[in-house]
């Protein structure tokens, strides 16, 4: 763990560009972030912190409010079965929540990281995969690295549904599968995934997995998902209790140096497939490189393919530099295939980060 920020500026900073990037899908939070960044008594919990992170603040707050759910800030968290939109007593009765609780907030803030098992980007990942099992023409091995709680490791047991903006509809998985997901797909070209996806053995790999079992942990998840998004907390939810009686194997570990180790897991003989989403910006820029490094490295010793969804510049800038057309801010879906010392890369689709929409390009 990083040490504390000590810093009153950057903690307003933090809270400033946590609203600016919440302000296009989160009234709530691009206003409390917003007003966060104005207020030093509030910003102030982050100083003690490892990272000036908003989002972690708004994360810490919902955690608390969560076990307090009687409390009139209730109303505004959809979450938590509020309907209110943002008025003139939103920020004061957040701000006083919040200050009433400052010691067991930096508490929090203190031993937390936000955490992310986004089940809907599952709907961006499945076609990628089944254009994978279309070239690799056998069962996959699928290794996801930042798996978290390893919610995604069962994308092939989701069942989807894709809307196109000329009005055809495909859909995927199984017909009475627990989780639906849907996802609005512009762009020409898109002709739907394989109806069903040939995974065979597959583990997570993460610094710090979550246990799915434990319910202060994914309740913890529940609190990282912004509380006007009460869509994303109900998909966690199912795709946990589905998951619950056979649970995915997730390994504590690091997505680069102990990606060779983990890959021996799996049936040497298997297509294999790396999957991230999401994961890459926390890496830092020294460790994206070890990372695909590291991927280089494994793809001698087997056929591998690399399946992507991070934004541009903090993703697939590594092995496909100079795309300034896919960035910033959109996620960007690809599969890459080393042949050779360079990798093939082909560009699926952007996207939006949580997966309910892309253009597709593939």
């Amino acid at each position: 763990m990083s040490s504390p920020v000590n810093d009153i500026e950057a903690a307003r900073r933090g809270l400033a560009e946590f609203a600016g990037r919440a302000e296009a899908s989160s009234p709530l939070y691009a206003h409390l972030a917003g007003k966060a960044a104005e207020d030093d008594e509030v910003a102030g919990l982050l100083v003690d912190a490892p990272e000036p992170d908003g989002e972690l603040l708004l994360a810490v707050a919902h955690r608390l409010l969560q076990a307090d759910p009687i409390h009139p800030l209730t109303r505004y968290y959809p979450t938590l079965g509020g309907f209110d939109g943002v008025d003139a007593e939103t920020w004061p009765m957040f701000r006083t929540f919040l200050l009433e609780r400052a010691d067991r907030a930096r508490a929090l803030l203190a031993s937390r990281v936000v955490r992310n098992n986004d089940v809907q980007r599952a709907a961006l990942l499945y076609p990628a995969l089944s254009a994978v099992a279309k070239q690799a023409k056998g069962t996959i091995g699928l290794i996801e690295v930042g798996a978290c709680a390893g919610l995604l490791l069962g994308l092939d047991k989701f069942g989807y549904r894709y809307h196109c903006d000329d009005g055809v509809q495909h859909t995927a998985g199984p017909t009475k599968a627990a989780v639906g997901l849907h996802c609005a797909v512009a762009g020409p070209g898109f002709g739907g995934p394989r109806k069903k996806l040939s995974l065979g053995e597959r583990v997570g790999l993460d610094p710090a997995p979550v246990d799915l079992a434990d319910e202060d942990e994914l309740a913890w998840l529940d609190a990282c998902i912004w509380a006007d998004q009460p869509e994303r907390v109900r998909l966690l939810r199912t795709a946990a209790a589905a998951q619950g009686k056979n649970p995915p194997d997730v390994v504590a570990g690091d997505g680069a140096a102990d990606l060779a180790s983990v890959a021996e897991r799996l049936p040497s003989d298997a297509p294999l497939v790396v999957m991230n989403s999401n994961t890459m910006p926390h890496m830092g820029e020294q460790g994206r490189a070890t990372y695909v490094a590291a991927l280089a490295a494994l793809a001698e010793q087997r056929p591998l393919w690399w399946v992507s969804h991070e934004p541009y510049e903090q993703g697939i800038a590594e092995v496909l530099p100079g795309r300034d057309d896919l960035g910033p801010g959109a996620g960007v879906l690809s599969v890459a295939h080393w042949s050779g010392p360079e990798p093939d890369v082909t560009v699926l689709a952007t996207t939006d980060l949580h997966g309910g929409r892309m253009t597709w390009l593939g």
